[in-house]
Order: C-alpha cells, then structure tokens, then sequence
C-alpha cells in the first residue's frame, strides 16, 4: 500500500471516504432581489444535477454540491492539484419567502435558484374607483 493510500485510510472514519474530510469550498454566489423573490445564483463548476443537494429547513438555504474530474479508463493520476471540489454554503432566508415554490436549474457549472416572496408580501395593486 503507498504512503498516500495508508494515510488516507487512517484518517477515514468508517462509512466515510477521505474526500468528505476536506474542507468545503464556498462558491461564489450573487444574489438578487425584485418585488417578486430573490434570484440565487452560485458559481459550481464540474458539479452534476445528480451530485447537488439543495435543502430549505425551516428558514435555512444550505447548497451542497460534489465535482470530480473523471479519470478516463485504466489510468491513474501520478499527481493532480485538483482531482474534485466539494462545495458547501448556507444563507438565513426571510420569513416573507415562500420555499414550497422555489425552482432551481442548472446550466454550465451556474446553479440559479429562484423563492418567490408569499404573496401576501408581494407588492399588488389597489384599484380606484370613482364615485
């Protein structure tokens, strides 16, 4: 076993791999708001839809994303400075959105994740009438 694997395999909880142990990266996130909602928008290169996880508890966002740079067939890095990137951010959300509606998509490594505001929070328009 190489110096490298037996480390790793030292530091490995069980039922845990060593790549869980690294530190999170922050992705880099802008975030808009109109009369409507917010627009989430986080930066998450190489990750996958089925390596996201994007969770709303209570009034807590959390993102959670893994990328790996697959290694074609039968070889194996002798060395890489990045072999994958593990990306984690949470943000406290206003009580005003509504997170049962939120939509997420992604597109090009960009999560964009719209929460709309309740509607009663919304802005609406009151009609006048004449009399």
């Amino acid at each position: 076993m190489s110096k490298r694997k037996e480390v790793a395999t030292q530091t490995s909880k069980p039922g845990q791999e060593a790549e869980e142990q690294k530190p999170a990266t922050r992705p880099q996130v802008d975030i808009f708001e109109d009369d409507t909602g917010i627009t989430v928008q986080a930066d998450m290169p190489g990750v996958s839809k089925d390596r996201l996880d994007i969770r709303l508890d209570n009034d807590t966002l959390s993102i959670e994303g893994k990328a790996e740079i697959p290694m074609p067939e039968g070889m194996e890095a002798l060395y890489a400075d990045v072999s994958s990137t593990r990306y984690q951010r949470s943000f406290s959300l206003s009580s005003e959105l509504d997170g049962e509606k939120a939509d997420a998509s992604l597109k090009d490594g960009v999560l964009i994740l719209r929460i709309p505001k309740r509607e009663r929070y919304q802005p609406r328009k009151i009609e006048v009438r004449t009399g």
